[in-house]
């Protein structure tokens, strides 16, 4: 399990402008003159960057390692006021395009993106921009329908009692309730973060969605099995076949993201590899962390 390394502190951080708002990035590592940078896309959406800290350490590999905050969470701007029509895939497409351009990356870089990240990355790369290298999609489904499919078989295998804890709550609209959050941690250890207690930066993460949840419950719902919100009919599937830059899909062996929601990337994606953590669930950067950082920088030093 991994953990036990320092997570690197940024060689530089700072705020860009998109927009009337702020997009505050990280930079692990010295742009320009090496390798190509990997820029990281979180999940949530509106989950924030800390979870995913631990891939900075590819950074320790030479290759500089870009992580943000997407608008709404974290350091960015936060816009609690906004509605459902203002948090859209687009929004954050045309944010990560603004990112690339005042960083000076967007001739030449990799994108990995983690949950929705991976869903991002994947809508970002269908639109074949011309500076777009490789493609990781970590932990993520190609369409929420199978998304909640995968949900629902995972939460038919949770203990009887913890069953009917969600399920009262959910038709009672009580999911702020002390009980159904406690049945929803066992969902939670079971297939989002295998490791307990929880690293402190995925302990941030969930801090974060607590004191700003806008963009998780808009787009999501109150939590990652019970998806109610704007992206519920969300999917990818009909257009995978338009990435064009060699794709990495990871998943782990009990994550949420089953196998099901991957496959679709693995039948349609042209040039795509795929590979499973077997000791891992949504988070085997943590999870499986040496492991992770060789296979990712591996994969991007082959392209």
């Amino acid at each position: 399990m991994g953990g036990f390394v320092a997570i690197p502190e940024p060689d530089r951080t700072g705020l860009a402008l998109f927009k009337d708002w702020r997009t505050w990035y990280r930079v692990t590592g010295t742009l320009g003159g090496g390798p190509e940078p990997l820029v990281v896309l979180h999940g949530g959406p509106g989950a924030g960057h800390d979870y995913t800290l631990r891939i900075a350490r590819i950074a320790e590999q030479g290759r500089p390692v870009i992580h943000y905050d997407q608008l709404g969470i974290g350091l960015s701007t936060h816009l609690p006021d906004r509605g459902a029509d203002f948090w859209t895939v687009q929004l954050f497409l045309d944010e990560l395009d603004s990112l690339l351009a005042t960083l000076g990356i967007q001739d030449g870089y990799h994108v990995l993106g983690q949950s929705w990240g991976g869903m991002l990355a994947a809508e970002h790369a269908v639109r074949r921009p011309a500076g777009l290298r490789s493609l990781t999609i970590a932990n993520s489904p190609a369409s929420m329908e199978l998304w909640l499919a995968a949900a629902a078989g995972l939460r038919a295998e949770l203990p009887p009692a913890v069953q009917e804890t969600l399920l009262a709550h959910e038709a009672a609209g009580t999911t702020d309730s002390d009980a159904y959050k406690a049945a929803e941690q066992v969902f939670y250890a079971r297939h989002v973060c295998r490791v307990t207690p929880n690293p402190p930066e995925v302990d941030a993460t969930w801090a974060k969605v607590a004191e700003d949840g806008t963009v998780y419950h808009t787009m999501n719902g109150p939590n990652e099995f019970h998806v109610i919100g704007t992206l519920k009919d969300w999917t990818v599937i009909d257009r995978l076949h338009l990435i064009d830059v060699p794709t990495l899909l990871v998943s782990g062996r009990h994550d949420e993201a089953t196998p099901a929601t991957v496959q679709p990337f693995a039948d349609r994606i042209p040039d795509v590899r795929w590979e499973i953590f077997e000791d891992s669930s949504h988070m085997p950067h943590i999870e499986e962390e040496e492991r992770y950082l060789q296979v990712v920088g591996a994969f991007l030093d082959s392209v």
